[in-house]
């Protein structure tokens, strides 16, 4: 696979209905599968919920979106302040990889590479079922990770709702009809 984080921080299709995004993070990598894996590091940029690190293993994840950035932006129509999916693990090797169930939207795959001192994430989100949803979640994986990246370097992280609003505009014109 092209080595995505040199040449952008967007996600790329790499699949019809697969988009792919990587991030380069400062690590260690054990780090970084905390913040996948421990639901009080996982609520600070995506979703609360606890997990059983176990294959088979279901869990819930909470998203509270407004409490992920101060100050915080307007949330758009249509979305809840909280939202709920079930999800299951599917595969499991700590710390290198972690794929579960992602509600209808198909399944997440989270691959971890250390590199010189930093990790290389990988985020495999597979049969995303239309380019309505696939434009919601290209926004939504690019600001979460800007969230995890500015956690894991010391930076206070951008106003959530701003930026995925922005970013799902960008990805509009950057995803074929």
């Amino acid at each position: 696979m092209t080595d995505l984080a040199t040449l952008d921080a967007y996600g790329v299709l790499t699949e019809p209905t697969t988009l792919t995004i990587q991030r380069l993070l400062p690590g260690p990598i054990e780090r970084i599968w905390a913040y996948l894996t421990e639901s009080n590091l996982r609520r600070r940029w995506l979703a609360a919920g606890e997990m059983e690190l176990k294959e088979g293993a279901t869990f819930e994840f909470v998203w509270r979106n407004d409490e992920l950035s101060c100050p915080t932006s307007p949330r758009p129509a249509g979305f809840p302040e909280e939202h709920r999916m079930q999800s299951r693990i599917t595969e499991l090797d700590p710390p290198h990889r972690l794929t579960i169930t992602w509600g209808s939207t198909g399944g997440v795959s989270f691959e971890l590479e250390p590199r010189d001192g930093e990790v290389l994430l990988t985020i495999i989100h597979r049969r995303v079922p239309d380019r309505s949803t696939l434009l919601n979640v290209s926004a939504g994986w690019h600001m979460h990770l800007d969230l995890l990246a500015a956690l894991a370097e010391g930076r206070e992280p951008a106003p959530f709702w701003e930026g995925w609003s922005r970013l799902k505009a960008e990805y509009d014109s950057r995803i074929p009809v």
